[in-house]
């Protein structure tokens, strides 16, 4: 059984360690945006959870504020919600579930010390959630596992365990468990809390509890026809047989993940899912650094480091708010923190926490909270902030293009307006932007085309500025490394092929993969990398 730190204990633990800081991932239409809504629903942070497919006012769902967010039903970039229960602060991190939005996942995911995997129960593990799996596990980051839409059409739950487990290799251990799934579905057992959580009518939410001391106390229960109540019993108990306990330490070291089945639109399930998160969520880790250098959350002085940048959050006031991830130390209002990459304290007078899109001025935050730091262009992601120390965070790199575009406006005269938008557009990471030697249009990078369809519709929202593309001869992008002469012979000698980033670091634009491993043949002493660490 799990048990939840008793309030009176919360009050003896550091501020830090009563923080949740995680990321909701999951495949494109699993339920992870109104899996958002009711968690924060549950947690008493609002009264009427939008739906992703409902019409009218009920779509405007809290995570996704985007015009093109509500028109479309997607999430296309990631927001913040901070909110408390019992105790706990929840500082939680939706991430688009489109795989043409990976990168802005990515850096999310740097910022979080666990996840939760939504899976569609009648899909099971589909190719994003494995993609975002596997960051997580390349950060060793815990992650929970919410088997969504049991109200629905299903597969059988110990098929879904096995093919999640060896899927992914992980370890499962069930929390909660259907009686029942799709037309059959009539509640949840708790195997946490000893008790089954039902409806008082067909389709009703899950009110009535019902506690037992075993699994097999609840055959012959009234309101639930016994051969759904027997079958649910019988294979919870073949899966309590074979399935490792839940274990602390090997959750916390990412073996192990606890999986709750529900139904996030019924709203079952979610209740457990924000328990477990309180109950044994981590509270902030250590954050690694340049130099061999741990920074743990205890530590007196304050440090944070900028995991996403969002312009024109406000539309009528044209803003620009730095997203940070507080790793150590107690912020307060009004203090100045250092930015090794400008060299120069910065003062933070307008601190923000974030509700989506709503906002609140913050006087004071510790590790493991998300503020928000408005500013005009001084902090971009990857920047670390601390009070003395320089101090650099590692793990947020940039990707290399998959498809490249050159961007033509439809009125030359704005083309100051088109530069400083496209600027901004790559300070959030919705593309990246490149400026040819030898062409005065410049190039924009991105993973999938739905980012060229934002970039379009947010220019023109925004900025006033129509553009539309234009196919390059080019298919794929490198940045080039090395000595600074030979990386300057080879600019020279490809002038028609060369770019500069946002940073002014060279980037290789080949127009096919033959053309790039010729290069790599003939400059034996350049790498051309897909990857780099952030600037």
């Amino acid at each position: 059984m799990l048990d939840q730190t008793p309030n009176a204990a919360l009050a003896d633990l550091p501020d830090f360690a009563r923080r949740r800081t995680f990321a909701i991932i999951s495949h494109p239409d699993a339920g992870k945006t109104t899996l958002t809504e009711k968690l924060l629903l549950a947690s008493g942070a609002i009264r009427m959870a939008g739906h992703v497919k409902a019409r009218g006012e009920r779509r405007r769902t809290r995570s996704d504020w985007m015009e093109i967010e509500q028109q479309r039903g997607i999430s296309v970039t990631s927001s913040v919600m901070t909110f408390e229960r019992d105790g706990i602060v929840f500082n939680l991190l939706d991430t688009p579930g489109h795989s043409d939005f990976s990168e802005d996942t990515y850096r999310t995911l740097s910022a979080v010390d666990a996840a939760v995997m939504v899976i569609d129960a009648a899909k099971g593990i589909e190719s994003q959630t494995r993609k975002l799996f596997e960051v997580c596990r390349l950060r060793d980051i815990p992650i929970f596992t919410f088997v969504n839409k049991v109200d629905r059409e299903s597969l059988d739950p110990i098929a879904l365990m096995d093919e999640v487990s060896s899927t992914l290799a992980l370890d499962l251990t069930p929390l909660t468990w259907p009686i029942g799934m799709g037309v059959d579905f009539r509640g949840l057992i708790d195997i946490a809390n000893k008790r089954a959580l039902l409806a008082t009518e067909r389709g009703g939410p899950l009110v009535r509890e019902v506690p037992f001391e075993t699994p097999e106390d609840l055959i012959g229960l009234d309101g639930v026809e016994e051969r759904i109540l027997t079958e649910a019993v019988e294979s919870l108990t073949l899966a309590l047989g074979v399935l490792p306990p839940f274990d602390l330490s090997a959750f916390r070291e990412g073996h192990l993940s606890p999986v709750y089945f529900g139904s996030a639109l019924k709203e079952a399930g979610v209740a457990e899912l924000l328990f477990g998160l309180g109950s044994v969520g981590p509270s902030p880790l250590p954050r690694s650094a340049a130099g061999d250098r741990t920074v743990e959350p205890a530590e007196d002085l304050v440090s944070g480091f900028v995991f996403k940048v969002q312009a024109n959050m406000d539309p009528n006031h044209r803003d620009r708010v730095a997203f940070v991830r507080l790793c150590s130390g107690r912020f307060k209002r009004g203090m100045k923190l250092f930015n090794p990459r400008e060299k120069r304290n910065m003062a933070i007078a307008n601190p923000i926490f974030f509700f989506a899109q709503e906002r609140e001025t913050v006087d004071e935050a510790v590790a493991g909270d998300i503020i928000g730091i408005p500013n005009h262009g001084m902090l971009r992601v990857g920047d670390t902030l601390s009070e003395g120390e320089s101090i650099k965070f590692e793990g947020l790199p940039d990707f290399a293009p998959e498809i490249l575009r050159r961007v033509l406006l439809s009125d030359p005269m704005k083309a100051k307006q088109l530069q400083k938008a496209l600027q901004d557009m790559a300070e959030e990471g919705v593309v990246q932007v490149l400026k040819p030697v030898s062409d005065p249009a410049p190039i924009v990078g991105v993973v999938g085309t739905l980012q060229l369809d934002v970039l379009a519709a947010r220019l023109e929202k925004e900025y006033g500025v129509p553009i539309r593309y234009e196919t390059t001869s080019f298919v794929t992008a490198r940045w080039i490394v090395g000595e600074r002469a030979e990386v300057e012979r080879f600019l020279e000698l490809n002038r028609s092929s060369t770019a500069r980033d946002r940073d002014e670091a060279p980037v290789y634009l080949a127009r096919s993969q033959w053309v790039l491993d010729r290069a790599i043949e003939e400059y034996p002493k350049l790498k051309f990398v897909a990857v780099k660490e952030r600037a």
